[in-house]
Parts: C-alpha cells; structure tokens; sequence
C-alpha cells in the first residue's frame, strides 16, 4: 500500500467493535508517535494510555458521545508546553502542532494495523486533566479512541467534502 493509499484509508471511527487491541499493536502505533517530528526536537508529549473499562466511563463526561467509550482504548494526548519550542517572532508555543503531528501518525499506524481512530479535540480539557489527576505542567490536547472498526472502512470518504486540488494548492503565489 503507497503512503496517499493509506492516508485515503484512514477516517474518523465512531463504531468500534467489542475487542481488545493487542498491546503488540498499541506498542507500534505509540512508538509511531515517539518517533514523530518535533520543533527544534524537543518532543513535548506524554501519552496516557487508557484502557480501564471505569476509566473510559468516567471519561465520557469530558465527551459526551454515546460511541466515544466504546472504543477499547482511549489515548489522552497531553503537550508539555515548558518543554517545546517557542518562535521568537510572536512567541508562539509549539506544543500544541507538535502532539498534533505525533496523533497524527498515530491515526496512520492504526490504520496501517488494521485498527481505527477518530481524532477529538471537542471535549472538555480542563474536565480531562481533573478526572485523570494529571500532573499541572500536562495540558490535555487531543482523545484519540482506538479499536477496531465496527464499520465499513471500505467507503470513499475522502472524494467527498474534500476541496478540489485548485483551491488548495498555489504555485509560487496566492491569486
């Protein structure tokens, strides 16, 4: 499968099916993160792995979707923002783009396993950092539920609500 066929393949799940992912498998798709870029390197990430049956109900207050909790495994993205780089121009903190891009490739390597994921950012941090008693310096960033699909992964979801290349794409110049 080339790269484009495996970003076309991945999509935002909200049917899981009743079935433990192997920790083989999540092992990969965190070292996928581990290993993604970062500003200056820095790598301003903690992955809190969410498992627990309980925890995943308690979790369900922080995004209220009744498919949320479903999922078998449910990735708390957390950015360490005294870790990351900060550009000197207008001081903007790159923690948030950095975890950013390690969900980002941990969506691609579930869907590389045979897994599904949908990326969260709608739900209540604040709620999430109180529930999980996370440590003040952690600031909760993205849910990301994993499992395996209980739907059709088969359907073309990106040739729909997708911008044609034209509008996206300049040359040198924007018009």
């Amino acid at each position: 499968m080339t790269f484009i066929d495996l970003a076309k393949k991945r999509y935002s799940c909200r049917h899981y099916l009743k079935k433990e992912v192997e920790e083989s498998k999540l092992v990969q798709i965190l070292e996928a993160a581990r290993i993604a870029p970062s500003a200056a390197n820095r790598q301003p990430w903690i992955f809190l792995v969410i498992r627990d049956p309980e925890i995943r109900r308690m979790m369900h207050s922080t995004y209220k979707r009744d498919w949320f909790t479903n999922a078998p495994v449910i990735v708390v993205a957390c950015a360490e923002n005294k870790q990351a780089w900060v550009r000197n121009s207008d001081s903007k903190n790159h923690a948030d783009v950095d975890v950013s891009i390690a969900v980002d490739h941990m969506t691609l390597a579930a869907t590389d396993l045979g897994l599904a994921s949908c990326w969260i950012c709608a739900f209540d941090p604040v709620l999430c950092h109180e529930l999980l008693e996370l440590p003040d310096h952690l600031v909760p960033v993205a849910l990301l539920p994993i499992g395996y699909p209980g739907d059709s992964a088969d359907v073309d979801r990106h040739n729909r609500q997708r911008k044609p290349f034209e509008e996206v794409v300049f040359w040198e110049r924007y018009p």
